[in-house]
């Protein structure tokens, strides 16, 4: 969700707003003492006006209090009791930011620049984060036509959550899941609140802090979906929290965002070597995994674009990557290529062709899923199966080729969905998770949600341990569980033989509908 970042003030205004906090909080030779802001739309200059503080509560009356230090650029919220429904916009969006924004603009912040024009943006984030409440950690990077607006820009939001809890999920629908500087993300795209393009990046399994974190990468990714003109200036970058319920005990540890632009005046043209030694290394019946051996550049390799099919699937700065949401039994051709900060791209690899695995089938095996109802009603707007992996077997299973599928009925509503991991023992940035559509529609499971693993080992006689997945459609219409085909009654784990065990693709225990 996103919705105005700042009051539509005229630049003018908006001067008179930071020369009235840097009054307010002033530029001590030795140490500011923290800062106290319990206004709607109060500022506060951080590390002598490099950045600015900004309550930005747009969409509640309610106090909001914030602790500020202004050497440091540390906050905290201290008093915060929204309690907005997550299926509209949030109550506030306490920020850190860096440039221009609406008009007014940091010291020394060396934006804007035009995105084809970046050599390197990152950024240093670490939060506090607490267990409670419904919100958001995330990062707001705006793109404009022009330099500088005073009003709502006119190019592109860019969001990146690190985390979210409370059920709330981003602008418009998931269209995509790609691989960002070693890191799985989800990407939404839609239109926000006023008709202007959003594209969101979710961190699958969440996370605290993303240190030295290669956001040019991200904007790169961007460009290559359409969803970010090359033409326009990035002008500003954000970071807080979109509140709808709750936030108090949230907290910014550290924030900082570096932008630069390419080498210019004859700098680096030279583009890296191309990829070689691309192979498929597995596939399963949704995927296809490869690798290859790494690139040279005079300057340094940043990253390498996948190309399935001739277009681009996702972008990765190592050298593996691994293509999901593929049809069973389909064929495909990959290339890679490899670009360095420059934005200088090497031309594509040889080709490979994959083909993923075939669906269906049944057989009992060295594997159970199991199975627990975390859902009292079998009514409302989400569903939340509990599920876990045991390995019955002998030897120790390699967890990236297996894949869990929980069948469910969608009825009516949207056809696209969220989809979350609240708990899992062995971590939740160790499973992935989407919904898919089944291939042949049955009362009770025209679509499944499949949880996979990133990797790991599992041993003889052991078990994943709980996970704790919940799933939503777009629109958050209702679901009718009572006819659907994995769903159980039992609120203790129990052997569950409706729940589908797939090793690299193949149904090796449960039975499928």
């Amino acid at each position: 969700m996103t919705g105005p970042r700042f009051p539509a003030l005229a630049g003018a205004a908006a001067a008179l707003i930071l020369a009235a906090a840097s009054m307010l909080t002033g530029a001590p030779a030795a140490s500011a003492a923290p800062v106290t802001d319990c206004t709607q739309w109060g500022t506060t200059e951080l590390r002598g006006g490099e950045y600015l503080y900004q309550q930005n509560e747009w969409n509640s009356e309610a106090e909001q209090c914030v602790s500020v230090d202004p050497d440091t650029g540390a906050w905290s919220v201290t008093k915060s009791s929204f309690n907005l429904p997550t299926n509209g916009a949030p109550a506030t969006y306490p920020s850190s930011y860096k440039g221009c924004h609406w008009g007014a603009c940091t010291t020394d912040s060396g934006l804007p620049l035009r995105v084809d024009e970046l050599g390197s943006v990152t950024t240093d984030w670490s939060t506090t984060q607490v267990g409670t409440g419904a919100y958001n950690v995330s990062m707001d990077i705006w793109f404009n036509s022009a330099p500088v607006t005073d009003d709502q820009p006119d190019g592109t939001e860019v969001m990146i959550w690190m985390n979210h809890r409370g059920g709330v999920q981003p602008i418009g629908s998931r269209t995509a899941t790609v691989q960002l500087d070693g890191r799985n993300w989800d990407v939404w795209t839609g239109p926000g609140a006023s008709g202007w393009k959003v594209i969101s990046y979710v961190l699958q399994g969440g996370a605290t802090e993303l240190a030295d974190f290669d956001v040019k990468g991200l904007i790169d990714d961007g460009v290559g979906r359409g969803s970010i003109n090359p033409a326009h200036y990035l002008i500003d970058a954000e970071a807080g929290f979109e509140i709808w319920q709750g936030g108090q005990g949230l907290g910014m540890n550290r924030f900082a965002f570096e932008a630069s632009a390419e080498s210019g005046g004859g700098g680096d043209t030279q583009a890296p070597t191309v990829p070689a030694g691309v192979a498929v290394t597995g596939t399963t019946a949704g995927s296809v995994s490869l690798s290859w051996t790494p690139a040279t550049d005079d300057t340094g390799v940043s990253g390498y674009d996948v190309y399935r099919d001739g277009v681009k699937a996702g972008s990765t700065a190592s050298t593996s990557f691994t293509d999901t949401g593929l049809a069973a039994s389909s064929s495909h051709s990959y290339t890679v290529r490899a670009r360095d900060a420059a934005g200088n791209t090497s031309a594509a690899s040889v080709a490979v062709s994959a083909t993923t695995a075939a669906g269906g089938g049944g057989s009992t095996g060295a594997l159970k899923a199991q199975y627990k109802n975390n859902d009292a009603s079998p009514g409302d707007n989400q569903i939340r199966p509990g599920l876990q992996l045991v390995n019955t077997g002998t030897t120790a299973l390699d967890l990236s080729t297996v894949s869990l599928r929980y069948w469910f009925s969608g009825e009516s509503g949207s056809a696209s969905y969220g989809t979350s991991c609240d708990y899992a023992v062995i971590g939740c940035g160790a499973v992935t998770h989407r919904v898919a559509t089944a291939g042949s529609a049955r009362p009770g499971a025209d679509h499944y949600l499949e949880v996979g693993f990133t990797g790991g080992s599992l041993a003889p006689g052991a078990s994943t341990g709980e996970m704790q997945l919940r799933f939503n459609k777009a629109d958050w219409s209702s679901f009718n569980e009572t006819d659907d085909y994995s769903r159980a009654a039992n609120t203790a784990f129990a052997d569950a033989s409706k729940v589908g065990v797939y090793v690299n693709g193949a149904l090796t225990a449960g039975t499928a509908p």
